[in-house]
């Protein structure tokens, strides 16, 4: 259930993601109501919102990797540690994470360099509010008019690098 539930941000579009998302934690709402008081502050149309929208957005990413990347742990390393007397919890936490730690790295990365591309559930929960709310994503579609346009390419251009580089670099296999 949880995967399935992890994977709605990849088959439902952005802007439903963002509606969903505004219908759980607007004030004016149940829960949004609730959270809001326990949390001690409204979590839409602020720089919380922005971050809530483009974690969920990213959370599918970071969470196949992960699973990947554990799943792809010889087993034999873990029966190994369970024949030495370790718990479940301690095998996981010191045989199968260290052995995935990079596949789950890369995809924290991909996770990263998606949310900072986030743009329709962003702009539905955060708003595109000059100074307060205005992401990366957001700033790029307004700077198609303005002179700033080629340094945001080039921003842009930039942060890809970066990532494949970093998720490249993460890939790979030591020798």
């Amino acid at each position: 259930m949880l995967e399935t539930l992890g994977s709605l941000p990849i088959i439902l579009p952005p802007t439903v993601i963002g509606y969903y998302l505004l219908e759980v934690l607007s004030p004016g709402t149940q829960v949004g109501g609730f959270l809001t008081r326990e949390v001690g502050h409204v979590l839409v149309y602020n720089v919380t919102g922005c971050i809530i929208a483009a974690t969920v957005a990213a959370f599918p990413f970071c969470m196949r990797a992960a699973r990947a990347a554990i799943e792809g742990v010889d087993p034999l390393f873990e029966q190994a540690a369970r024949t030495m007397g370790l718990p479940n919890w301690r095998v996981a936490l010191q045989v199968t994470l260290p052995l995935a730690r990079r596949g789950i790295a890369a995809g924290l990365t991909i996770g990263f360099a998606r949310a900072l591309g986030e743009y329709g559930a962003t702009l539905m929960v955060g708003g595109d509010i000059n100074g307060k709310t205005r992401t990366l994503s957001l700033a790029i579609l307004d700077s198609f008019t303005t002179p700033e346009r080629n340094t945001m390419l080039l921003i842009l251009v930039l942060m890809a690098i970066t990532a494949m580089t970093g998720v490249g670099l993460l890939g790979r296999s030591r020798t």
